[in-house]
């Protein structure tokens, strides 16, 4: 197999727990194929760039081998190669405050300043 679909290679390698999910996550723009929008039947080959906007990250990702099955996790990363930058701790910091907790205090109004600079 040379050529798989795109939600399918996403799901296959375990970055999207359902193949929904992929499908779902195509359709709303979060996938790019070789620097171009990907539809959820794209194909992907091996030695293709696939970026992915997932859990507020963007992750690019080279596929290395295309596989239509899910597997589990040591087959899965033997798959890809991740060029992803690595998180910065500051912007993990700023990113853990939970929508839904009410407005920031002074400090940490003063701690979002400094990670905007």
């Amino acid at each position: 197999m040379d050529v798989v679909r795109v939600d399918q290679w996403l799901w296959a390698v375990r970055l999207y727990k359902t193949r929904t999910a992929a499908t779902d996550a195509c359709r709303a723009g979060h996938v790019r194929v070789n620097g171009t929008g990907a539809k959820a039947a794209s194909p992907v080959r091996a030695g293709d760039r696939v970026s992915v906007r997932l859990h507020g990250r963007q992750r690019e990702l080279q596929v290395v081998r295309v596989a239509a099955k899910r597997m589990g996790a040591p087959e899965a990363s033997s798959c890809l190669v991740d060029h992803s930058p690595p998180v910065s701790p500051a912007g993990a910091l700023a990113a853990e405050r939970a929508p839904g907790t009410g407005r920031p205090t002074k400090r940490e109004r003063r701690q979002l300043d400094r990670f905007r600079r």
